[in-house]
């Protein structure tokens, strides 16, 4: 198919091209009927938690009583529809955006949440888009190469700020707020780490006071405590009363791809994380410090089509020194050769200790990637698959798209092991529990593998009663309880609980 888009990057002059948009984009609006004048438009930018924030902010309106539509890296919702981002763009066309706005106004939508990125900004995917509030969560380096230095970056973020909005909304805590502070507004509102009173941050989520109420949330991270008091001074801002707010806050959770656990049953954790830069990819290891582990086993890539080279060995050296295992793979090289993105990322895990073979690999295969993490993995073990979160696909040469999901994957290989596990252990497979008491070894119980994929276990009365109740694991940070009915489950459950205690078990035996 001819590609008007590519001709227009090729070989028309920059002004040109900038004309071209600008053209696009008031067009597109006009033939639309300027749908946003009939919403109240929230802009959401910054380097970071844009999409989480689009996110968040949308169910806790909704949860609120109002009907909302949203565009975003994650997502597209238009009232009661949504879906996944599948179109790998965060902000959408010209038209496609304007027509979304217009559907939104047609499906009743009382406001719009639209991601707003300082790309889009370039190419005036926000002219004639009229925004009520404009809100930036934070800004440090990025896209860095592709503006041409920090100051360009900065100045197009601010042109978010210069369309005159109602209100603008700015992280107070970050050292470029005063920047956008200075473009006029009728309401300016500043937020910042310290409104939040007894804050407290743990493996089940962040807890905290807010205008005198408080707030249970089960996100993780300090870098979701930011999001959060985001969105709740942007719905205060909105006109929701605290009281509101806080009846609606508990819809806050669950962003796809943000760490998002995967279960399956398996006895260790697997997140998978949209963290694809050093900032993100720092916040995510602090964040898994609170989070009960043994190895950490981490597949990563970086991104290609020329964006931001010099973060590959960033990436790959934050990865060496805090994982146990990295392994290298492909993630969206665009024309670059995915080979080389690889090596760039790999030169950074060198430089930090790890070895090829030993406790790194490089997989072009991101699908083999993954299944060799899960194939490293124990009982209490942490994998974590950063980079691509819930995106629907992998860009590759020529503009193709090859449908993806590191979620799906990632479930679908845990039940290919899972089933493979099983095969694994014969009937008659068996793992003996004894005592060691000065020294002294004697068997409590022998629990053996039947036929019907259940175990029985013979020996002491008080160790079979306590065994029948099940035998416990911490999977994402709560103890999961297998019982013999869960065959070669509760076998390796048995033989990872009891372990360099008064009480361990032999690993599973064979017949």
């Amino acid at each position: 198919m001819f590609n008007w888009n590519r001709v227009i990057k090729k070989f028309i002059p920059k002004l040109l091209k900038k004309f071209y948009h600008f053209a696009l984009a008031k067009l597109a609006a006009f033939v639309y009927g300027y749908p946003s004048r009939k919403l109240i438009v929230v802009g959401i930018t910054g380097t970071g938690g844009k999409s989480s924030t689009v996110y968040l902010l949308a169910r806790l309106l909704e949860a609120a009583g109002w009907k909302v539509g949203a565009t975003s890296t994650v997502f597209f919702k238009i009232g009661e529809w949504e879906k996944l981002n599948d179109k790998k763009m965060t902000m959408l066309g010209r038209f496609q955006t304007q027509k979304m706005l217009r559907q939104m106004v047609r499906t009743g939508c009382k406001a719009a949440i639209i991601e707003t990125t300082s790309q889009g900004i370039e190419q005036f995917r926000h002219l004639d888009i009229d925004y009520n509030t404009v809100v930036l969560t934070n800004l440090y380096p990025e896209h860095i190469e592709a503006h041409g230095g920090f100051e360009n970056y900065k100045r197009a973020k601010g042109k978010l700020f210069a369309t005159h909005p109602k209100t603008s909304i700015v992280n107070a805590d970050d050292a470029n707020a005063e920047y956008f502070l200075n473009f006029p507004a009728e309401n300016k509102i500043k937020f910042n780490l310290a409104d939040l009173r007894d804050l407290k941050l743990d493996e089940q989520g962040i807890y905290f006071v807010w205008n005198n109420a408080r707030f249970d949330l089960p996100l993780l991270g300090k870098f979701n405590a930011y999001n959060a008091l985001c969105v709740l001074t942007i719905a205060k801002s909105l006109g929701l009363s605290i009281e509101e707010i806080q009846k609606a806050a508990p819809a806050m959770q669950n962003i796809p791809g943000r760490l998002e656990f995967i279960d399956e049953g398996q006895l260790f954790k697997i997140i998978v994380d949209y963290a694809y830069e050093p900032k993100a990819m720092a916040g995510l290891y602090e964040t898994i410090k609170m989070i009960p582990h043994q190895k950490v086993i981490h597949v990563l890539g970086s991104t290609g089509g020329g964006r931001d080279k010099a973060r590959r060995p960033i990436l790959g050296q934050i990865v060496g020194k805090q994982a146990d295992y990295a392994i290298i793979t492909n993630e969206d090289p665009y024309d670059e050769n995915p080979q080389e993105i690889i090596d760039q990322v790999t030169k950074g895990a060198l430089l930090a200790g790890k070895k090829k073979g030993e406790n790194l690999w490089r997989i072009l295969d991101r699908r083999e990637a993954i299944g060799k993490a899960i194939s490293l993995a124990v009982a209490g073990d942490l994998i974590l698959i950063t980079g691509k979160g819930a995106e629907q696909a992998i860009c590759v040469a020529n503009e193709k798209k090859i449908p993806w999901d590191d979620r799906r994957v990632a479930r679908e290989l845990l039940k290919n092991n899972m089933s493979e596990e099983k095969s694994k252990y014969p009937i008659g497979s068996f793992v003996d529990l004894f005592t060691n008491e000065k020294g002294n070894r004697r068997l409590r119980a022998h629990c053996v593998l039947q036929a019907d994929g259940a175990v029985i276990c013979t020996g002491d009365t008080d160790v079979l009663t306590a065994l029948d109740r099940g035998v416990s694991v911490l999977i994402d940070n709560e103890p999961r309880y297998y019982q013999p009915k869960d065959g070669a489950k509760f076998l390796l459950a048995m033989s990872a609980h009891f372990s360099n205690s008064y009480l361990f078990a032999s690993e599973i035996t064979q017949p």
